[in-house]
């Protein structure tokens, strides 16, 4: 299937951008919205995943993503670990630093189980449009440049996103374009497993535009690389329930479950690597009301289409900015990204996105002065 973009997405795309200076007039029934993350000061989490293979005699190996960011607006201070296995020890990706948590358990472990804890620090997070960043280092910026295996700059891809960008003067008004492009031409699905599969070749290919955050935000990196602007991903978890009163937009601490979230970035000359989250606002249009809101202008959805252009809250922890992982020791294949447990047993891969037959549990706690 060819893609082309279309002149009705162009002119919407153009309606999503007029709509950021201001709000439309409001309904009677509708009511406004806020959600303006500004930095606050810094708030501190424990957050523990709990692993348990139920029932599973055999060799078994579990691995665990460990936040391992150091950013203005996220930092670990403290990860320890506990449980009946042979080996504990963690791992790093190579290329991102990524740190694993790799546990091995013996054929006599009966019910495997492995604990992680870890104590993180995150601020709200917007950028400052009128500050001047410090130059990046060239060789880190080709790095997120790069294709990965779901994520390539090429073909289909390197077509819609010079389309995208014609005649844009700038990195920030590329990145603008992408933001406002891909959300006027994507959808969430609520019916998608997991947070998505993230190949964005085959979503372009096929004309299928739907899915979710691992989707919609890797097709946001893909077109801004393939439009010579460095972007990544970057694999969370929501920690808290948003401070701004969107329901969609946080999490339950009690219980996890289905709150992985990943998040973009670029690289904007002069401005430094700013946030965006595309597949956000998706989310707030599709499942925030009761009714599937498809105006990108709507009084609940505009503020957090335009805030998400260089900002987002602190309820929000990430892991790392991982692709093509390979786990150590791991039979599987390399992973797409990894913001979920994984185990494997003598009767293969467990399933990460069914966390009721595959046992783990992810809470949080908010640690306050």
């Amino acid at each position: 299937m060819t893609f082309a973009i279309t002149r009705r997405q162009i002119v919407q795309t153009a309606a999503a951008s007029m709509v950021a200076g201001g709000l439309p007039q409001l309904h009677a029934q509708e009511v406004a919205r806020r959600f303006e993350p500004r930095p606050e000061g810094w708030r501190k989490f424990e957050i523990t995943t709990t692993v348990q293979l139920r029932g599973e005699r055999g060799d078994a190996t579990i691995w665990l993503p460990v936040p391992s960011l150091d950013t203005p607006w996220q930092r670990t201070s403290d990860s320890n670990w506990s449980g009946t296995a042979s080996t504990i020890n963690t791992a790093s990706d190579g290329r991102t630093g990524a740190k694993v948590l790799v546990a091995k358990y013996a054929a006599s472990a009966a019910d495997p189980t492995l604990v992680l804890t870890s104590v993180v620090e995150t601020q709200n997070r917007a950028v400052d449009w009128g500050a001047k960043a410090p130059a990046a280092d060239p060789s880190d910026l080709r790095e997120w440049l790069q294709p990965s295996e779901l994520i390539p700059t090429d073909g289909i891809v390197k077509k819609v996103a010079t389309q995208v960008v014609l005649g844009a003067r700038s990195d920030r008004e590329k990145a603008q374009r992408i933001y406002d492009w891909v959300i006027v031409s994507t959808y969430r699905e609520p019916k998608v497993r997991g947070c998505g599969t993230g190949d964005i070749k085959a979503m372009l290919e096929s004309g299928n535009m739907s899915g979710k955050c691992a989707d919609i935000n890797a097709l946001f990196v893909g077109l801004c690389r393939a439009s010579g602007v460095p972007a990544r991903d970057i694999y969370g978890i929501r920690l808290v329930p948003s401070a701004f009163g969107y329901r969609e937009l946080g999490g339950n601490p009690a219980s996890l479950k289905g709150a992985q979230h990943c998040r973009a970035e670029v690289y904007l000359q002069g401005t430094g690597w700013v946030a965006m989250d595309p597949a956000d606002v998706t989310k707030v249009m599709r499942q925030e009301t009761p009714e599937w809101i498809k105006d990108a202008g709507h009084p609940v959805v505009a503020p957090v289409r335009k805030a998400l252009f260089g900002s987002w809250e602190s309820n929000w922890m990430g892991y790392n900015c991982a692709s093509d992982v390979k786990l150590p020791g791991a039979k599987q294949a390399r992973l797409g990204f990894f913001m979920y447990p994984q185990a494997e047993t003598a009767a293969g891969a467990k399933d990460p996105y069914d966390p009721d037959t595959f046992v783990y549990q992810i809470t949080a706690r908010e640690i306050r002065a």
